[in-house]
């Protein structure tokens, strides 16, 4: 019995340990893989254009009449990162009520003269005129607000990974800085127009379809900062 009893104590508290190394113990992150219909859509196949090899023009990859934008598979193009946040909610609720209830059982009454039968109704009424009063409120009041302020901004190189087979482009960039041994990595994917793309080769990261920007820091700051992971089990199984 007892082997029994501490099996099944060693279970579930092995059961809640794993259940706390799973609870929000991992860092948050963000899927880079590019999204389903990007996978999907064929890529844009390459045509030969007839070029005149005698034409000052030139038809080939870098004509002479054109913008230097990225057009082709692995070009370059740099996105500013400009996002900011702002947001604001106010709420307020009360509710109040009363509740009075009375009641009473009544008195019987004698329309005659004789002694006896008056002392009878008066004994009943002893008994019946009983009453009931009760009285009963309840009142709640709660009001709450969130305000948020965030930006970020930078620029970053990103690569033409695929070129869709409606013209738009998937792409993909990262970029790592180390500076006093603390790691900043900026990432970012998404799909663009071409027609979005200024004379510059720049395209600003409101124009990204499904954009994915990821910014994060490592190093000796960043941990020490960051909870312990035996905290975070603590944290995470204790009931109260």
């Amino acid at each position: 019995m007892k082997k029994v009893l501490l099996f099944s104590f060693a279970f579930i508290l092995g059961t809640l340990f794993l259940n706390g190394c799973t609870a929000n113990l991992t860092e948050p992150e963000i899927n880079f893989e590019p999204p389903t219909y990007v996978e999907q859509m064929p890529a844009k196949e390459e045509q030969q254009d007839f070029a005149s090899t005698g034409s000052i023009f030139g038809q080939g990859k870098n004509p002479l009449f054109a913008d230097h934008k990225a057009m082709h598979v692995s070009d370059i193009v740099t996105v500013v990162i400009s996002e900011v946040a702002k947001s604001s909610n106010t709420g307020s609720k009360q509710l109040s009520e009363n509740d009075n209830s009375t009641l009473g059982g009544g008195l019987f009454s004698s329309t005659g003269a004789n002694a006896g039968v008056n002392s009878k109704v008066a004994n009943i009424n002893g008994f019946s005129n009983l009453g009931f009063n009760s009285t009963s409120s309840s009142a709640y009041k709660g009001s709450g607000s969130t305000t948020k302020d965030a930006s970020f901004t930078t620029t970053i190189s990103a690569r033409i990974v695929k070129v869709l087979s409606n013209g738009n482009y998937y792409i993909s960039g990262k970029r790592e800085i180390l500076i006093d041994d603390q790691k900043q990595i900026v990432q970012l994917s998404g799909v663009i127009r071409p027609f979005d793309i200024d004379q510059y080769n720049r395209i600003n990261s409101s124009q990204i379809s499904d954009a994915k920007i990821l910014y994060k820091t490592e190093g000796d700051v960043d941990r020490a900062t960051q909870q312990g992971w035996g905290t975070k089990i603590v944290q995470s199984i204790w009931p109260f």
